[in-house]
């Protein structure tokens, strides 16, 4: 019978050498205390979900398979109460039918622009396939063909918000603000949530019908506060990424004031029907039980993200956040500075998926993307990345994008993986 002590040989059968073992286990021992204050605000977002679901009485009955028009589907209808309960919100919208992230935020945009409004970033450029949504890069169905035009302030050089010029690019056509939470492709610290609450409202203070709607994506339950706390009108997020809790099988969210989540609503569906339709179609067991796991669930995350930081950090390479920064959302960025580092990478983490882990990832032209881009994710749910998973475009600066992580074992697994390809092809000495 195998004994416990084993654990060494358990990793070694798995690819993993004594040598990048022994360097994992020196960094995380350093991560003792930080650990534990992810485990103190992962039990605060616990009880809330909790909490929440308790006070709307979530029964066993909202998990009943509804179909066709979806009226009075009492698990669709529950849930969205729940959200709007965790988000301290007025109204949400939690469907299966968003696709993705992307398509809710193009959801929340294209439902509360109209021709002739302008669309404001404060934050820079916005994630790649937003890119086309706007119009920044033609495309179809674009904001910008529909007369709603676009205007950024890029961030300072130490990532901190423009306020001088997000000042002066204010003005009467100004109707909504959009705030992205996390770093995206790109090498900019992500932001807290005190922070985004500063921003709205400088922003408020200079026009304060102004609607500002937050991209909430990989930020969910990493602080104890969303942006809906301080300020937001609208948060925006996927249900594959934290609040899904690796449960969710597909969706999207969109959490905030009653008449912006009633557009969003007719946006969806039609003009005259909005939030009323929209059957679950058996998925909102999955949707109650991964919301109750991701507390728990973006903690293991966490801990991943901090340990690559800390074990890249200490072998040269530019990280962010660095080592012994706040979190503010699950993503660990780490410049590789070469094609063939991001490569690497990425085939370490899938060298240590449970699923087509035997699969190599290459670099390919993803649709939305402005270059090839390599994904790693051997996953229960394809796209998942509140699953272990890495991705990066193939472009200076060469940086990966490391998220995600079911539960803490198999989060390290996966660093050291990484670890341990690139130890293999030369591109690091350890």
């Amino acid at each position: 019978m195998q004994k416990i002590n084993d654990i060494e040989e358990m990793y070694e059968s798995l690819g993993i050498s004594k040598k990048v073992l022994e360097f994992g286990k020196q960094a995380e021992l350093k991560l003792k205390e930080r650990f534990e204050a992810i485990d103190r605000t992962a039990e605060y977002n616990q009880l809330k979900v909790i909490g929440a679901m308790q006070k709307n009485r979530v029964s066993e009955g909202c998990f009943h398979y509804a179909s066709g028009y979806g009226y009075d589907d009492q698990g669709r209808d529950t849930l969205e109460k729940v959200y709007a309960d965790v988000f301290h919100t007025e109204a949400t919208l939690v469907r299966p039918q968003i696709a993705c992230g992307t398509h809710a935020l193009a959801l929340a945009l294209g439902a509360n622009l109209r021709p002739g409004d302008e669309l404001l970033s404060p934050a820079g450029k916005p994630y790649d396939t937003l890119e086309e949504v706007i119009g920044i890069r033609p495309s179809a169905g674009s904001l910008a063909e529909y007369g709603i035009t676009y205007r950024q302030v890029d961030l300072k050089p130490d990532g901190s918000f423009d306020y001088e010029n997000i000042e002066k690019a204010i003005h009467e056509k100004t109707k909504l603000i959009t705030i992205q939470r996390s770093k995206g492709y790109q090498t900019r610290p992500s932001f807290s949530v005190a922070q985004i609450g500063e921003l709205i409202a400088f922003v408020k203070k200079i026009k304060p019908d102004v609607i500002c709607m937050v991209d909430n994506c990989y930020g969910e339950f990493v602080e104890t506060i969303e942006p809906s706390d301080v300020g937001a009108d609208m948060v925006v997020g996927s249900l594959i990424k934290n609040p899904g809790g690796g449960l969710a099988p597909i969706g999207g969210y969109v959490a905030g004031r009653t008449d912006l989540i009633e557009n969003c609503g007719y946006r969806l569906t039609s003009p005259g029907l909005g939030r009323e339709v929209g059957a679950s179609l058996g998925v909102m067991q999955s949707f109650y039980q991964g919301l109750f796991l991701a507390p728990t669930v973006v903690a293991s995350a966490l801990k991943g993200a901090i340990l690559a930081a800390n074990l890249y950090e200490s072998l040269g390479f530019p990280v962010v956040p660095d080592g012994s920064e706040s979190r503010h959302d699950i993503i660990q960025a780490v410049e590789l500075g070469t094609p063939e580092g991001v490569i690497a990478f990425c085939q370490g983490i899938q060298a240590a998926a449970p699923v087509d882990s035997y699969v190599t990832p290459e670099p390919w032209a993803m649709p939305g993307y402005d270059s090839d881009v390599i994904m790693a994710a051997g996953a229960f749910v394809q796209g998942s990345s509140i699953e272990l998973s890495a991705d990066g475009p193939i472009k200076p600066p060469y940086a990966v994008y490391f998220q995600g992580g079911l539960t803490w074992p198999h989060a390290k697994l996966g660093i050291l993986m990484s670890l341990e390809h690139m130890v293999r092809k030369g591109l690091v000495q350890i």
